[in-house]
């Protein structure tokens, strides 16, 4: 398991947060869940709804558009936030090309944190 800080260097490296304080860091790290995903595994499926934002911690995986490669990922990459952010559909399919560890925010995760900073 990361532990916090580790969990908040990968998240600042995303351009969607570039301009987040540490305390808005340290949120998105606390509801930021690490998962466990097989080789084979489809993170997300193009053209289908998003509701979550992925940044790798190990392993590999490949976005494709329609049948064609068009990139790989490894640790510190991310995808899924424009999805996260405008409620569109997925814009590429992503699987794992090896066994994967990942960092995973939700737009339940989200509405929630936003609830608790509107609330303070």
């Amino acid at each position: 398991m990361l532990r916090k800080n580790a969990k908040v260097e990968l998240i600042k490296g995303v351009p969607l947060f570039s301009e987040c304080s540490r305390k808005e860091l340290d949120e998105i790290a606390g509801i930021a869940d690490e998962i466990d995903l097989s080789e084979g595994k489809e993170l997300t499926k193009e053209g289908r709804p998003g509701r979550e934002f992925f940044v790798l911690i190990e392993g590999s995986a490949d976005v494709k558009k329609g049948s064609r490669r068009i990139n790989q990922m490894g640790p510190g990459d991310f995808f899924g936030e424009i999805s996260l952010v405008t409620r569109r559909p997925r814009t590429a399919t992503v699987v794992a090309t090896s066994p994967v560890r990942a960092l995973v925010v939700t737009d339940r995760s989200c509405s929630t944190t936003s609830r608790r900073s509107r609330a303070r």
